[in-house]
């Protein structure tokens, strides 16, 4: 099968990618992360990487945006951070993918290794973090922070390299905000959706989306993502808790691979 622009996907290729993508919706909508899933399934399905990071983003935003409007209508999100946060995201987000290519990401995923470690042991070792909301954090220079820190810092960041973006989203309701994960994750859902289109924007422009193989992945995307949302929903923090964990040990064990094995 011709995948576009010349690329060929052969069909056990792709059920490999649909199966991929599923998944993947599945941990985007409960933590973040499911990049690791996913883009390395497509650049194994023998896609070059900028297409393949581009057709990862049309699946992922039709997966994360299903899961975020999931979570608007059965959660209490604070849309005082997260509408202002989403539409900066999409600006820092396009701005990273632009710069993606001027910066070395060598240098980048030890430093996102050491963060992400670092999300580890605060889960691990502080049992009550995000177990409940703590709503006497929420300041008015806090949700200035959080805005900043999530539609600026951190869609960049997705823009320029991506994996962890849902991950750090929730760290970053949580710590700055006092939100539970559960709020923290649906609040990180809206916003990793404007990360996610204004790469995607960027993306589609240069003309590297293989847009049939990525609509197709999205459809799988969008029911792993409903499903995940849903447990999420009934698991409560301590679900999303330990998915967290398992999420951040293997983006560690996968960015140390790529950089020092790989």
């Amino acid at each position: 099968m011709v995948g576009g622009r010349g690329i060929r996907v052969g069909v056990w290729e792709i059920v490999l990618l649909l199966v991929a993508a599923a998944g993947a919706g599945w941990v985007d909508a409960v933590v973040g992360g499911g990049g690791l899933l996913q883009l390395p399934a497509v650049l194994l399905a023998g896609v070059p990487p900028v297409q393949a990071l581009a057709t990862n983003k049309l699946s992922s935003i039709f997966g994360t945006a299903s899961a975020a409007i999931l979570y608007a209508r059965t959660t209490k999100i604070d849309r005082a951070v997260a509408v202002p946060a989403a539409l900066l995201a999409v600006a820092s987000a396009g701005l990273g993918a632009a710069c993606a290519a001027a910066i070395p990401k060598d240098a980048l995923i030890p430093l996102v290794m050491a963060a992400l470690i670092g999300v580890a042991l605060l889960v691990t070792f502080r049992r009550g973090f995000g177990a409940a909301a703590a709503p006497h954090l929420r300041t008015r220079p806090r949700v200035l922070a959080a805005v900043l820190v999530s539609g600026g810092a951190v869609a960049f960041y997705d823009g320029i390299i991506g994996p962890g973006t849902g991950t750090f989203l929730i760290i970053a309701f949580t710590w700055i905000l006092g939100t539970d994960l559960v709020a923290g994750s649906a609040t990180a859902k809206i916003v990793n959706t404007g990360t996610n289109l204004g790469a995607l924007a960027l993306f589609a422009w240069q003309g590297h989306v293989l847009w049939g193989l990525g609509l197709a992945m999205a459809v799988c995307n969008v029911a792993g993502a409903q499903a995940g949302a849903r447990m999420a929903l009934r698991g409560g923090a301590r679900f999303v808790r330990v998915v967290l964990l398992c999420v951040v040990v293997a983006l560690v064990l996968k960015l140390g691979y790529d950089r020092f094995l790989g």
